[in-house]
């Protein structure tokens, strides 16, 4: 993204190129809940990629949840392999800040962690997220299987009428498998950042309104 203008998504043949290694280390545990980030995770837990603008934030909402094993942020959505922060937040990646959240289904639904995602941000925005701007801020959900895939579609478009009769605008959330749209971890300095940082920088910020639990209300 060149300073002063709107952002845009890169094409696949603008992207940088990457790296086939990265040029850090993950930590091996979470500094809250003491698990580990990229694996191997307990048998019945499942995954989920949630993007919500400014990943320090998003990440607390989500570790600070029941129910939720692990979380670790990255990026995702784009084209450049093992990307550093500084080159997403070129804009010549495509990759967007998530947040990548392990999950136990019998403590926590996909559908509540939905309704967190929603509630936690302004699905409205595009390009930005507050005050944050640039394509590495926009809203996007990655789904590992059809059963998230149409719980996702179902509680966006539950959301989005709730969003309107609210006086708000047209969710631009991406909503999309995240088969071949790679998760790269970020460096270890972001990894749980508030947790560290306690006074850090956060720039999640709701609607205030409400999003319904479930896919009944989405029909109709």
């Amino acid at each position: 993204m060149i300073f002063g203008r709107t952002p845009v998504l890169p094409t696949p043949e603008q992207a940088l190129k990457g790296r086939a290694t990265p040029e850090f280390e993950v930590p091996s545990r979470h500094t809250v809940l003491g698990n580990a980030l990229l694996g191997p995770y307990p048998e019945g837990l499942e995954v989920a990629d949630f993007a919500l603008g400014c990943f320090w934030g998003a990440e607390r909402k989500f570790w600070q949840a029941d129910g939720v094993w692990t979380t670790y942020v990255g990026y995702q959505g784009g084209y450049t392999e093992n990307p550093s922060y500084e080159e997403v937040c070129s804009g010549l990646t495509g990759h967007t800040e998530a947040v990548r959240v392990v999950f136990d289904p019998t403590k926590v639904t996909y559908a509540q962690l939905l309704k967190l995602f929603w509630e936690s941000h302004d699905p409205t925005q595009g390009f930005r997220q507050g005050n944050d701007v640039g394509t590495q801020y926009r809203s996007a959900l990655y789904t590992h299987s059809p059963a998230q895939q149409a719980t996702a579609e179902a509680s966006r478009d539950a959301y989005q009428k709730v969003l309107t009769a609210s006086g708000h605008g047209t969710i631009t959330t991406t909503v999309l498998p995240a088969d071949d749209r790679t998760f790269w971890p970020a460096e270890a300095y972001h990894q749980q950042y508030l947790d560290k940082n306690p006074d850090g920088y956060c720039g999640i910020g709701g609607t205030g309104v409400s999003c319904p639990i479930g896919v009944a209300r989405a029909e109709g």
